[in-house]
C-alpha cells in the first residue's frame, strides 16, 4: 500500500479480524440472528463459524455442547444478519471518484450553486488528492453536480467553470454519470468546435452561434473523458481507486461488490488485484460488451461463477438510454418539461440502434454469458424486451437471468413481459429521496413520477428484484438503500408512490436473498444456513423492530467476509 494511499483511507478498523485467524469456531449469540430464509422473518438463538463456512445455527446450549474451545461473540442485543450483495454499480469508479472534487448537493456534499462548485473545486486542486490526480491527469477534474438541485437550476457553462481555471482543462461530472460541464479550455483540447457534429449516440449542447457551451451529453462526455481515464489511470491510480472502493463497501455491508460496466483500464486494474490477492471482499465485473467484451476470458468467466481470488466476471453490460434526472432517457412519452432548447414533444433519445441491441443480446445468449442491461426509459425497456425475445428464440438459454437495471419508468403493461423472458428487475428506489420531488416537477409529473421504481408491483407479479445505489452515482450506503425501498420519502418529505413500498423484511431480501439469486450464488450467500460462506453484517438495531423512518439512522457495526472481520466502527 503507498503511502498516499494510507493518507486517503478512512479512519475506521480495516484488518482481517484475530477471529478468522484464529483455528477454533467462533459463536455468535446474544442478539437477532435474522437468517433472512422463508417468506416470514425467522430467527436463530447461536451461530457459529468456522473455516470462512456456517457450521450451526440453533439453540445456545446445543452450540457449546457440540463445539470446542469456542471464540465468544456477544452481540450485546446487535442484529446479525447475511452480507450484503451489492446488486448494482460501478465498483472502480467509485473508489476513482473517492479521489476528486466532491461537488454532490446538501447532504452528500457542498453542490448548493455555481459559487459553491467554483470555490470547492479551487480549494480540492490545492489539496493533496487535488495536487496528485491533476499531476498524474492533467485535468481538473470533479463529481456530482446537480442541476436539480443548484440554485440556480441550471447546468454550469464553460463561463462558469472557467472561473475554476483558464490553465487546467476542468471537467465536472454530472451527479448521473450520463452528463458532464467542461471549461473552455477543456473544449479546445477536445477539438470541440461550433463545427463539431455531435456523436451518436450524445449531444453537445450549444450557443446561439452553434459554438458547444460546454455542457456535454452522454457520448459527447465519453468521448472526451473515458481515453484520458485509460491513458492516465496507471497502477498507483488504479490501486488507489480499488482499496478505497473496498472500505466504502465494506463499511456499508456489502461483501460482493459489483462493477458494472467495465472498461479496458479498470479490468486490467481487477485482474492485477486478483492476482495480488489485495482483494478483501468479493468483486464481480460486468465488461461493457460494445468496448470491452474481449475481457470475458476464462481466467476469470467460467460457468461454475467461480472466483479467483475474490474475483470473478459475471457477463456483460448493455447501457441502452441515459438519465432520466438528466433528460437524456429514453421515453415513450415526452418529458413533462424539456430540456432547454428542446421542443415540448422531447423523449430522450437512444444510445443505439434495435438491430445494435439486438446483436449485442444475442452475442450474450450464444456465449451464455449472463447480461445487465441499463434501461431507465421505457421505450428502452422496450428495446430490451423486442431483444431478449429474438435471442431466447435464436439461442435458448432458459436460466440467462438478464437483468434490467434501473427500471425507472418501467410501464405496468410491460411487467408481464418481465415474467414470461425471466428478466430480473434490479430497481432504484433511492431516486425517490435524491430526485423524486424533481420527476413530479420537471422530469415526469404525476403520475408517471409515483410509479418510478414500481418495486411492490414487481414483487406480486413473482418477480425476484433487487435494490441498488449506483455508487458512484450516489454512495452506497445500504441503509439510505433500505430506508428509499421501504419509505420512499422525497427530499421535501412527500412519500412518493406509497402503493409501491416493500415491507423492511422485504426490502432486506432485496439485498440479501434475491440479490444472491441475481448474481447465481444463492447456494452460498444471502441467507444464513449451515454450510453457506461466512458473510456477514452486525447492525446497530434490527430494521424489523424499529420505526420504518428511522432505518436509515441504523448504523453498520461490523462487516465480516468468511469470518474475516474487514470493517469495524
Amino acid at each position: 500500500m503507498t503511502k498516499r494511499l494510507r493518507f486517503l483511507l478512512p479512519s475506521v478498523l480495516f484488518c482481517f479480524g484475530t477471529s478468522a485467524l484464529a483455528a477454533e469456531p467462533v459463536l455468535y449469540y446474544g442478539g437477532d440472528i435474522l437468517t433472512m430464509e422463508g417468506e416470514k422473518p425467522h430467527y436463530e438463538e447461536a451461530l457459529v463459524e468456522s473455516e470462512g463456512r456456517i457450521v450451526y445455527l440453533g439453540s445456545l446450549a446445543k452450540a457449546r455442547e457440540k463445539f470446542d474451545n469456542l471464540q465468544n461473540k456477544d452481540l450485546q442485543g446487535k442484529t446479525l444478519l447475511p452480507g450484503f450483495l451489492d446488486a448494482h454499480s460501478h465498483m472502480y469508479n467509485t473508489g476513482l471518484i473517492a479521489q476528486l472534487a466532491n461537488l454532490l448537493p446538501p447532504p452528500d456534499g457542498p453542490g448548493a450553486n455555481f459559487n459553491s462548485l467554483v470555490t470547492t473545486t479551487k480549494k480540492w486542486m490545492e489539496s493533496a488528492e487535488g495536487k496528485f490526480i491533476i499531476g498524474k491527469f492533467g485535468w481538473v477534474l470533479a463529481n456530482g453536480y446537480d442541476d436539480s438541485q443548484l440554485s440556480e437550476k441550471q447546468h454550469p457553462t464553460k463561463d462558469v467553470l472557467d472561473k475554476i481555471s483558464s490553465k487546467y482543462p476542468v471537467l465536472i461530472m454530472h451527479q448521473s454519470g450520463h452528463l458532464a460541464s467542461v471549461n473552455s479550455k477543456a473544449l479546445e483540447v477536445g477539438g470541440y468546435t461550433k463545427d463539431t457534429k455531435d456523436p451518436k449516440g450524445g449531444l453537445i449542447r450549444r450557443l446561439a452561434d452553434n459554438s458547444p457551451n460546454g455542457v456535454l451529453e452522454e457520448a459527447a462526455f465519453f468521448n472526451l473523458l473515458l481515453p484520458i481515464v485509460a491513458t492516465k489511470s496507471d497502477a498507483e491510480v488504479q490501486q488507489r481507486s480499488i482499496e478505497l472502493a473496498q472500505v466504502e463497501y465494506a463499511k456499508n455491508g456489502y461483501l460482493t461488490a459489483q462493477d458494472g460496466r467495465t472498461t479496458a483500464d479498470a479490468t486490467s486494474a481487477l485482474e492485477r488485484a486478483a492476482r495480488d490477492k489485495s482483494l478483501f471482499i468479493d468483486v464481480v465485473s460486468y465488461p461493457d460488451i460494445v468496448w470491452n467484451k474481449s475481457a470475458v476470458k476464462p481466467e476469470f468467466y467460467n460457468s461454475e461463477r467461480s472466483y479467483v481470488n475474490r474475483y470473478r466476471i459475471g457477463g456483460v453490460k448493455l447501457t441502452l438510454d441515459g438519465s432520466p434526472q438528466g433528460k437524456t432517457a429514453w421515453l415513450s412519452s415526452h418529458y413533462h418539461m424539456p430540456p432547454e432548447g428542446k421542443p415540448l414533444d422531447y423523449k430522450g433519445y437512444p444510445i443505439m440502434s434495435d438491430e445494435m441491441a439486438i446483436k449485442h443480446i444475442n452475442t450474450a445468449f450464444k456465449n451464455k454469458w449472463q447480461i445487465i442491461a441499463h434501461t431507465n426509459g421505457d421505450a428502452a425497456i422496450d428495446q430490451y424486451i423486442k431483444a431478449i425475445k429474438v435471442a431466447k428464440k435464436s439461442y435458448g438459454y432458459d436460466d440467462h437471468r438478464s437483468v434490467m437495471i434501473h427500471g425507472q419508468t418501467l410501464r405496468k403493461d410491460q411487467i408481464p413481459d418481465l415474467v414470461d423472458l425471466g428478466i430480473l428487475p434490479s430497481l432504484f428506489p433511492m431516486h425517490t429521496f435524491y430526485w423524486g420531488d424533481w420527476h413530479v416537477e420537471s422530469v415526469l409529473g404525476h403520475p408517471r413520477a409515483d410509479y418510478i421504481s414500481p418495486s411492490r408491483d414487481v414483487v406480486e407479479a413473482g418477480l425476484t428484484v433487487t435494490s441498488h445505489h449506483d455508487a458512484p452515482v450516489t454512495f452506497p450506503n445500504s441503509m439510505r438503500v433500505l430506508d428509499a425501498t421501504v419509505n420512499r420519502i422525497t427530499r421535501s418529505g412527500k412519500v412518493l408512490g406509497p402503493d409501491q413500498r416493500l415491507t423492511p423484511y422485504e426490502g432486506l431480501k432485496t439485498l440479501t436473498q434475491w440479490a444472491a439469486i441475481q448474481y447465481f450464488e444463492e447456494t452460498s450467500k444471502g441467507t444464513l444456513a449451515e454450510g453457506k460462506l461466512a458473510d456477514f453484517v452486525i447492525l446497530s438495531n434490527n430494521p424489523l423492530k424499529v420505526e420504518p423512518l428511522t432505518i436509515k439512522d441504523i448504523k453498520i457495526v461490523q462487516s465480516i467476509k468468511e469470518g474475516h472481520v474487514v470493517y469495524s466502527n
